[in-house]
C-alpha cells in the first residue's frame, strides 16, 4: 500500500514540470498533452519567421553605395571616370525616413565639383525605372543599336558610348519609388508616391539629397526627362526653385506635359498627331506626292493641320459636304490613307487604327513609339495592332545588359529584384490630380503651368525640347502645342528651343541621332553652365 502511495507522489511530481510549461507557454490544451505539440509548433513557427525575416530582400534604410574606376574612349580623348551605384534615403518634413530610391552616378575625374555641371536623368511611364535613358543614351556605355530593327537576343552588343555627354556633365540616372530597385521604407505604402506631385515630392527630395551628400550645391544643375518624366520635369523644376534650387537648364526629351489633350471629345489630340502620321507615310513610301524631305513632309502637315483640319474639326457634324470631301482629299494625300478609310473615320484617325492600317497591304503593322518599326499580327484583318514592335524589339536587350552590367561592372549586391515596372503592384493606381502654382487644382494634369512659374522667377532657366520626327507616343506636334500655350513674356520666349531627329520616342536608339543629339546638348551646355552670363 505505501509503495502505491509513493509511486503516485512520484507521478504527480513528475507531471508538474509540463504543466507548468504548458500554462507558461499559453496552451490550453487540457490533459490530452496538445500544450507540448503546440509549443513546439510554436516554437517551429517562430524560428522560421526569423529566418525570413533575416533573409528578406529590402532596400536599406541607410545609404548604401558602391563606387568603380573606369575608362571610356569618347569624341577623340579618354574619358576616365568613377561609377556609384547605391541609394538615396528620403525623409519626410518630421524626418521619418520613407523610401530609398536607386541611383547611378557617373563623374569625371580631375574636374572641380564646384563647376562641374551635374544632371539628373529619368524615365517616364509612370511606373518605369530609368533603364532606357541609362542603357541606351547619354551614360559611358550603352546597348550598341542603331537601324529600327529588333535586338538579337544574348550576347547582347554593349559597350563603350563614343557619345557620351559625360565630357559636358556628370550624370546620375535615379529610378521612382517601386520601380528599379527603388522601394518604400518601414510603414509608408508605395501608394504614396503614386501619383504627379507625390512623385514629383520624391524626386525633388532625392535631387537634394544627392546635391548635399556629393557637395554640388555649387555645380550648375540640369534635370533631364523622358516622355512622362517630361510632365514630372515641369513639377520638379518648379518644386526645386521653390525649395531654393536654381537650375541652369532643363532638357525635355519626348514631352507630354498635357494629358488634357487626350480627353475623349477633344480634337486637339488628332491635330497634333497629324505631322507624325505624315512623317511616318514619307519613311515607309506610302505618298503619291511626296517632299523632297522629311522637314519639308512635316511643315506641310503643320500648315493643315493648324489651319483647315483644326477649323475642319471644331464644326463637327456642322461641316458642310464640300468641305468635308476637301479636307479628307487633303488628309489623304498627307497620311497616305485611303480617302474612303479617313471618310468613315470621321477625320478622326485613332493612333491604333493609323498603325494598323497604313501598311494593312503589307500585311505589317507600325510602332508606337517608333513608326519605322515593323510588326507582323495573327491578324492581318483587325483594326488595331496586337502590341508595339518598337518597344518589344528592344526590352529584352535592356533589362538584360542591365542586370548583368550592375552586378559585374559596378559592383552592385543586393537581393532586391529590378522591378521592369511599378505598374500591377498592389495599390498602383496612379492619382492624376495635380496642384499647379497658379490657378486652380486639375484633374488632369499640365505641368507646362509649373515649368513657365520656374521660368518666371528663374529668368536665366533655358529650355531644351528633343523631339523625334516618327514618336506617335508623345508627338512632337504636341510638345510645340504644349510649350506655346506657356504664354512666356517675349524677354523669356528665347530661353526655349526645339530640336528634332530622324528617330523616335527613343531617338537615341539611332547612332546618327545620338551624334546629332550630342552636338545640340554640348551647345546647351556651354551656353547655360556659366549661369546665363555671355
Amino acid at each position: 500500500m505505501k509503495r502505491l502511495i509513493c509511486l503516485a507522489a512520484m507521478a504527480a511530481m513528475l507531471g508538474a514540470p509540463a504543466a507548468s510549461f504548458a500554462q507558461e507557454s499559453g496552451s490550453n490544451s487540457g490533459a490530452s498533452g496538445g500544450g507540448a505539440m503546440r509549443s513546439a509548433t510554436d516554437r517551429f513557427r517562430n524560428a522560421n519567421a526569423d529566418a525570413i525575416e533575416k533573409d528578406w530582400a529590402r532596400a536599406p534604410v541607410k545609404e548604401a553605395e558602391v563606387t568603380t574606376a573606369h575608362s571610356v574612349n569618347a569624341h577623340g580623348k579618354t574619358l576616365r571616370y568613377h561609377a556609384t551605384a547605391g541609394t538615396l534615403t528620403i525623409r519626410d518634413d518630421a524626418g521619418m525616413p520613407t523610401a530609398s530610391l536607386f541611383y547611378t552616378a557617373y563623374t569625371l575625374d580631375g574636374q572641380p565639383v564646384g563647376t562641374r555641371p551635374v544632371t539628373y536623368l529619368y524615365n517616364g511611364g509612370p511606373g518605369s525605372p530609368t533603364v532606357w535613358l541609362h542603357m541606351g543614351s547619354f551614360g559611358p556605355m550603352r546597348v550598341q543599336t542603331d537601324e529600327p530593327t529588333v535586338v538579337r537576343p544574348a550576347p547582347f552588343a554593349f559597350g563603350p558610348n563614343d557619345m557620351t555627354l559625360l565630357d559636358q556633365t556628370d550624370l546620375v540616372f535615379i529610378d521612382m519609388v517601386g520601380a528599379g530597385f527603388s522601394r518604400p521604407l518601414g510603414e509608408t505604402a508605395g501608394s504614396a508616391f503614386w501619383g504627379v506631385d507625390q512623385d514629383a515630392d520624391a524626386f525633388a527630395r532625392a535631387i537634394m539629397r544627392y546635391t548635399t551628400k556629393f557637395s554640388r550645391w555649387s555645380s550648375p544643375k540640369y534635370i533631364i526627362g523622358e516622355s512622362y518624366g517630361t510632365l514630372r520635369t515641369g513639377a520638379v523644376a518648379f518644386q526645386l526653385e521653390d525649395r531654393g534650387m536654381s537650375l541652369n537648364g532643363v532638357v525635355l526629351l519626348s514631352s507630354i506635359m498635357n494629358y488634357g489633350v487626350r480627353q475623349p471629345g477633344y480634337p486637339q489630340n488628332f491635330v497634333t498627331l497629324l505631322p507624325t502620321y505624315a512623317a511616318t507615310a514619307w519613311y515607309h513610301r506610302k505618298l503619291a506626292h511626296p517632299a523632297a524631305t522629311v522637314e519639308e513632309q512635316v511643315q506641310r502637315a503643320r500648315d493643315f493641320a493648324l489651319g483647315p483640319y483644326a477649323s475642319a474639326l471644331a464644326k463637327g457634324h456642322m461641316i458642310s459636304d464640300a468641305e468635308r470631301a476637301d479636307i479628307v482629299r487633303q488628309m489623304s494625300e498627307l497620311t497616305g490613307l485611303s480617302p474612303n478609310f479617313i471618310d468613315n473615320a470621321n477625320l478622326r484617325v485613332e493612333l491604333s487604327s493609323f498603325r494598323k492600317e497604313l501598311l494593312r497591304d503589307r500585311r505589317q503593322t507600325i510602332g508606337r513609339l517608333d513608326t519605322r518599326y515593323l510588326g507582323l499580327d495573327d491578324d492581318a484583318s483587325g483594326d488595331s495592332p496586337e502590341d508595339d514592335p518598337s518597344s518589344s524589339a528592344v526590352t529584352g536587350a535592356y533589362f538584360g545588359i542591365f542586370r548583368d552590367y550592375v552586378a559585374n561592372e559596378l559592383k552592385y549586391d543586393t537581393d532586391v529584384e529590378y522591378r521592369m515596372s511599378a505598374r500591377g503592384l498592389p495599390g498602383f493606381n496612379w492619382n492624376w490630380n495635380h496642384r499647379p502654382p497658379v490657378g486652380g487644382p486639375q484633374t488632369t494634369p499640365n505641368t507646362a503651368v509649373d515649368l513657365a512659374t520656374a521660368m518666371r522667377r528663374n529668368p536665366y532657366l533655358k529650355v531644351m525640347a528633343l523631339n523625334g520626327y516618327y514618336d506617335a507616343a508623345t508627338p512632337f506636334f504636341s510638345t510645340e502645342f504644349d510649350l506655346a500655350q506657356m504664354m512666356l513674356e517675349p524677354s523669356l520666349r528665347p530661353n526655349l528651343e526645339f530640336t528634332y531627329y530622324e528617330g523616335g520616342h527613343m531617338m537615341y536608339l539611332s547612332h546618327d541621332a545620338l551624334v546629332k543629339l550630342h552636338a545640340d546638348l554640348s551647345r546647351f551646355y556651354s551656353e547655360t553652365a556659366n549661369g546665363g552670363a555671355r
